[in-house]
């Protein structure tokens, strides 16, 4: 995502990244499911652009962020275009290999799992009602409820191993307005493949502004001079 913010600095856009609640440098607690709140949390984002009269021209997520602006696209129809960079379409895939195969029962029983890294080291604790916040996203239903102004890119590399590209295809399949690139060789983070991927979602947000993209946002919102970080 800093890359990707780079490249669309370069062309003359800006970029605004931030961490949702309870993760990276934001106050609050980790919550393994949470994606309503997460989608609440760039809810506020939009909102403070709006308010300050900017021109928000897509809104872009990576794993379960993709999952995030998707559902935020679902829930609140006011975006033009949407970025969803290896999301995971079956949200019942992908828990085992984290909390164990018998994670219902353990969650059943005691309330929560306490998820440790290779070495031994607690990283979260996933409850029975973030458990259940996952289990019972309706990614299908979001995906076929965001309007068809809304143009949908999704990218996914070949090579995903944390989410796998099959993923993809559902998303192209149930979403109105969509678009599907497949990076080959790509891994779940792009490691070798970051030029690639920001030219496609570069190239993409441009298209959807139009050749007079660089008049569009106010005065608010334009540099006073040089480029400014892309992180705030």
């Amino acid at each position: 995502m800093v890359n990707l913010a780079a490249a669309f600095e370069k062309e003359g856009i800006s970029a605004f990244r931030f961490d949702f609640a309870g993760n990276g440098e934001s106050e609050g607690s980790f919550q393994y499911g949470n994606y309503r709140r997460e989608a609440d949390d760039l809810r506020a984002i939009v909102e403070h652009f709006h308010k300050e009269k900017c021109f928000i021209a897509a809104i872009v997520g990576h794993s379960k962020g993709g999952n995030a602006v998707l559902l935020y696209a679902s829930n609140y129809k006011d975006v033009q275009t949407v970025i969803n960079i290896s999301g995971r379409f079956n949200l019942e895939r992908g828990i085992e290999g984290r909390l164990g195969r018998d994670f219902k029962e353990k969650i059943k029983h005691n309330g929560f799992i306490d998820v440790r890294n290779r070495k031994g080291r607690f990283e979260y604790r996933v409850t029975e009602e973030s458990l259940m916040d996952r289990l019972t996203t309706d990614t299908r239903g979001s995906c076929q409820s965001i309007p068809n102004s809304c143009r949908v890119l999704t990218v996914h590399g070949s090579m995903d191993e944390m989410v796998p590209v099959e993923d993809a295809m559902e998303f192209a399949k149930n979403v109105p307005n969509h678009k599907l690139q497949i990076i080959e060789g790509a891994d779940h983070e792009f490691t070798l493949h970051q030029d690639e991927l920001s030219s496609v979602v570069v190239a993409f947000v441009k298209a959807g502004l139009g050749g007079n993209y660089m008049a569009m946002p106010s005065q608010s919102c334009k540099r006073t001079s040089g480029y400014i970080p892309s992180r705030f």
